[in-house]
């Protein structure tokens, strides 16, 4: 057993309780864990201040000075302890509402201490409440040291684990520990990047001698940490395409047929871009894995038939995968009107596809003749058998597991299908080479011409007449209106009666207009029935939750409000907009809240009202949220960071990738002796594991 992976229990001062609590509170098990529980803010002891220097204006000081007097102020739950703390310049008050008997034992009169804390102002007297406390020792004297603050509970306070104690774990776990860390990138790497050793960016994340050697320490541990993930996706890509032989694709008899006959409208040329990324690659003799990006209405879905053409050019089938019926139903009505045009058999298969008319289609799937199958989860189903399936595409890949995505793959007994992955969530650059590294990536990043942005305004609740009117006049010249509510608590009941409550108001506002409504709560069929009245016109106005996220494609919907916006993330907000504006004419997102807004909402509702791209949107939710919450729990475990932050270190990363690029390029199995650290470090860290920087 390594030294890293040491139980906690056996280091002094800890044992088999603390040990218990640390795991419990801060999944803390073995010395590798403590160390990597890095601080996440420092306290600068760099310099003490004079009492004459301190206002309530500065951040938390250092000062040196004696205690001239001590009393107990006020009785039972309203008791006080007060110390008088003098230096030469003046005096300042420390005060204690808790602990009142610790202290006591703890301070005496007329002896030098430095205390440390946050300086605030009663009346004419500057007090400091619950500072920290410390006899003057050789090196609190000097100073000149950043205090590192770790992550801690609650729980761990009230059982006298504080950061002080969590400080002197770390001296002693790194005392030992120092002999035992070793280099794990190749010194070429260090000296082109000017990034310091393994060794001493640790001893300088926990104990930094100043600020430089801090900025050091962190750059160097944010990189490694995010060049071994890039290493892993990139080492699994590389792998793949070595392995799995794809099916060659070049007959375009078909596609160049489409295009002169058949294709409605001009491809942008961010679509042309993307078309010939995937032409390069289904003709390439490796099967390809691309992820295609694009905005809401950005025009994913003709680009996706494009692929499929080249497939049946190639005499194989193509099979797409959407997350729910209604998409599933869409995709399928949209791509009909083209295979009917050029005589090609589509077929849809979704769970309530009866037993009898699945029959034809499985028999036709199976001798060829069906060629492309468009559905949900059905088509992972045992019976579903191609003949030869030449691409999959799935739409919506963060609604899918990675293993229902391989179910597919496996379709065949000899070559796999190439795989096109589509979602119109943008990711942000970094989220993706992490999400989806081992992907090529596609984007298209223009909306097709004579689409106009939408108009997003901002309302208070205040203005409600003034948003019914426009609503009215909107519905008088024949557009449809979405309004929206969010899931606001953990209780169903509760989300409905607020449905309800809004469904009501707006029917007593709009009485002589037909009003649908939708929810999570109702049966398949009806939710069908409801959004297929709306999508015919029949109802002009559609109540809703977030149900309508995804998918459904009414043209002539042009106004979008929704309710309550300040509860809803920020890439919610551009999917629900991303309803509207599928037409030519001018479409309108209207975001009402009350006037009370928090500094993170009002950042999120300023940020949809100034821009209409997704990329853009997506940046900025991911500085406001960070990685996990963007993705969903299921992809939440390849971001399982330590240190690094891939809303703010965007730049690093790009270099981290690069990196294990060019060494893979040149040393696809780490043999170059130069290489021999990442290989080391690469073999020791378990199989499973996502994150290959740690230590082991």
């Amino acid at each position: 057993m390594s030294f890293f992976d040491t139980s906690l229990e056996f280091l002094k001062g800890v044992g088999p309780q603390r040990a218990a609590l640390l795991q419990k509170e801060l999944k803390l098990f073995t010395f590798g864990d403590l160390i990597q529980h890095y601080p996440f803010r420092y306290e600068d002891r760099t310099r003490f201040y004079s009492i004459s220097e301190v206002n309530e204006s500065v951040p938390f000081v250092q000062i040196k000075g004696k205690i001239t007097d001590i009393e107990l102020i006020g009785d039972k739950h309203k008791r006080r302890l007060v110390a008088y703390f003098a230096d030469e310049g003046g005096e300042i008050e420390l005060v204690w509402f808790q602990g009142i008997n610790w202290v006591t034992q703890k301070i005496k009169p007329n002896i030098e201490y430095v205390v440390f804390g946050k300086p605030s102002r009663y009346g004419s007297k500057l007090s400091m409440a619950h500072p920290e406390i410390d006899l003057i020792t050789e090196k609190s004297e000097k100073g000149g040291y950043l205090q590192p603050v770790y992550p801690l509970s609650e729980k761990l306070r009230t059982r006298y684990i504080d950061n002080k104690f969590l400080v002197k774990l770390q001296q002693d776990v790194l005392k030992g520990a120092i002999s035992h860390i070793r280099e794990t990138l190749p010194t070429s790497l260090l000296q082109q990047l000017k990034l310091i050793g393994k060794k001493e960016a640790i001893i300088n994340i926990h104990f930094p001698k100043n600020h430089d050697w801090l900025t050091s320490a962190l750059r160097r541990l944010k990189f490694e940490e995010l060049f071994f993930i890039q290493l892993r996706l990139i080492k699994m890509k590389l792998v793949r395409q070595g392995k799995f032989k794809g099916i060659v694709f070049n007959d375009t008899a078909i596609l160049t047929n489409f295009y002169k006959e058949h294709l409605p409208f001009d491809l942008t040329e961010a679509q042309k871009k993307v078309v010939r990324e995937i032409y390069t690659d289904m003709k390439s003799g490796k099967q390809m894995n691309r992820l295609l990006q694009g905005d809401v209405g950005s025009g994913k879905t003709i680009v996706g038939f494009i692929s499929i053409l080249l497939a049946i050019g190639g005499d194989t089938q193509a099979a797409l995968m959407a997350p729910t019926e209604i998409l599933a139903q869409q995709h399928y009505t949209n791509l009909k009107k083209y295979a009917d045009k050029m005589g090609i058999s589509i077929a849809l298969l979704t769970g309530s596809v009866k037993k009898s008319a699945r029959k034809p289609i499985h028999e036709q799937l199976a001798n060829g003749t069906l060629k492309i199958l468009i559905g949900t989860h059905a088509l992972l189903e045992e019976e579903v058998k191609f003949n030869q399936l030449g691409l999959a595409i799935i739409d919506e890949q963060h609604r899918f597991g990675v293993a229902q995505r391989s179910k597919l793959w496996q379709k065949n007994n000899h070559l796999y299908p190439h795989v096109l992955v589509m979602t119109a969530t943008p990711i942000p650059r970094t989220l993706a080479m992490t999400l989806y590294g081992d992907l090529e990536i596609s984007v298209i990043d223009e909306l097709p011409k004579g689409r106009k942005p939408i108009k997003t305004t901002h309302r208070f609740d205040s203005h409600r007449l003034q948003v019914n009117a426009f609503i009215k006049s909107q519905i008088e010249t024949g557009r449809q209106v979405y309004i929206v509510y969010p899931l606001i608590e953990e209780s169903e009941k509760l989300d409905l009666k607020h449905l309800m409550d809004g469904y009501e108001s707006i029917a007593r506002a709009f009485p002589e207009v037909p009003i649908s409504i939708l929810h999570g709560q109702m049966k398949p069929e009806a939710k069908d029935f409801e959004m297929a009245r709306f999508a015919k016109g029949e109802t002009k106005i559609m109540v809703a939750t977030t149900v309508i996220e995804v998918g459904v494609d009414v043209p002539n919907a042009s106004v979008m409000i929704i309710e309550s916006a300040q509860r809803f993330g920020l890439s919610q907000l551009h999917q629900l907009r991303g309803r509207v504006g599928r037409g030519a004419e001018q479409s309108y997102c209207i975001l009402m809240t009350d006037h009370k807004l928090s500094a993170e909402s009002k950042t999120r509702i300023e940020t949809m009202v100034r821009t209409n791209n997704g990329f853009e949107i997506a940046e900025t939710d991911l500085k406001l949220r960070g990685p996990g919450d963007l993705m969903g729990t299921q992809q939440s475990g390849a971001l399982d960071l330590l240190i690094a932050d891939l809303g703010k270190d965007g730049e690093l990363l790009k270099q981290a990738r690069e990196s294990a690029n060019t060494i893979l390029e040149k040393d696809p199995l780490l043999e170059l002796p130069e290489n021999i650290h990442i290989l080391h470090q690469v073999e020791s860290m378990k199989k499973t594991a996502v994150n290959w920087s740690r230590i082991s």
